[in-house]
């Protein structure tokens, strides 16, 4: 956010001088200097991974080592189509990421809030080839405008996929034991004839590749025409479609990932983050920024104390 080329190009393409303004939160954008425990959490407890395909416009943190054999800086110029340059929507970003040149059909999408805490096997993501997953639904609040985009999402699903031969076909992974409670809609919508809303942790999401291009061979003309979108937009469609087509062609393993993974709102969960960190009680966290943080400095110290406590070496990829 402190870059001044971004600034020049954020401003260039939004409404008003402050970012805030435009209906932007700074949350979305500040540095809290937390990235490099994301890359000693990697490296401590997922030696495994094969690759980290670093996505940014171009800035580079001064502590990282470019020259790591297992890190690819990645541009958006390298795989977003040039027309939607430049973009600051996620959503946007995310649905290319399956251009990346040297992905593999196996990966993972981290968002730069989300990191590991505590060992994580390969296992965790994928099981006899497939991603691991949970397949529940969950209520779809209409006054919510993210909700709004996700229902975009679903009428591209139910375009596609016929709900009841869905969980038919694929009863054992809708159904499966693991899920718990959380299943209590499959039971109740069985029998309902459009899918609606899937429940998705907020956190690591495993892809396969070949489902991005499924995606774009069926949606193509959606997912092409709401990628002018420069900022959020009602019209998006998100990463949520790609995982919903996921499920939907039973292309996973259940698995019930809320049980070690967990989102922390910092507005009302700062203090039990900062807990989960230093306890390593997960696997994998998300620390959601926002911007009526109360004591926003000495959360932020708090959290950087409690990483350094469980991540206290630099990785090889600081120099």
């Amino acid at each position: 956010m402190n870059d001044p080329k971004w600034q020049r190009e954020f401003y260039a393409h939004s409404k008003h001088k402050e970012i805030s303004k435009n209906g932007k939160s700074k949350a979305r954008f500040r540095d809290n200097g937390f990235l490099k425990y994301w890359f000693r959490g990697v490296e401590k407890f997922a030696p495994w991974v094969r690759k980290i395909h670093f996505i940014t416009t171009g800035q580079l943190p001064e502590w990282l080592d470019t020259n790591h054999p297992k890190l690819h800086l990645v541009r958006h110029e390298d795989f977003i189509p040039k027309q939607f340059l430049p973009t600051f929507n996620s959503v946007v970003i995310e649905r290319y990421i399956h251009r990346i040149p040297d992905l593999q059909e196996h990966f993972v999408y981290f968002n730069d809030d989300f990191y590991i805490i505590n060992h994580l096997p390969q296992e965790r993501f994928f099981l006899n080839g497939l991603p691991r997953d949970i397949a529940v639904f969950t209520y779809n609040p209409s006054w919510s405008q993210w909700y709004k985009r996700i229902k975009n999402n679903i009428r591209i699903i139910n375009r596609h996929f016929n709900k009841r031969e869905v969980m038919e076909q694929w009863h054992d992974k809708w159904f499966d034991k693991s899920y718990g409670m959380k299943a209590w809609l499959n039971y109740l919508l069985r029998y309902y004839g459009k899918f609606i809303t899937l429940r998705t942790p907020h956190n690591a999401q495993p892809f396969l590749k070949s489902t991005f291009e499924e995606v774009w061979a069926a949606a193509g003309k959606e997912l092409t025409e709401t990628s002018v979108n420069k900022f959020r937009a009602l019209t998006d469609y998100t990463p949520e479609l790609f995982r919903a087509w996921q499920i939907c062609k039973g292309n996973f393993e259940p698995y019930n990932t809320y049980k070690d993974t967990k989102m922390f709102p910092l507005m009302i969960r700062a203090k039990q983050a900062e807990q989960a960190i230093r306890e390593q009680s997960r696997t994998l966290i998300c620390l959601n920024d926002n911007i009526h943080i109360r004591h926003y400095d000495m959360v932020m110290e708090n959290l950087r104390n409690a990483f350094q406590h469980i991540l206290p070496e630099k990785s090889t990829f600081e120099r």
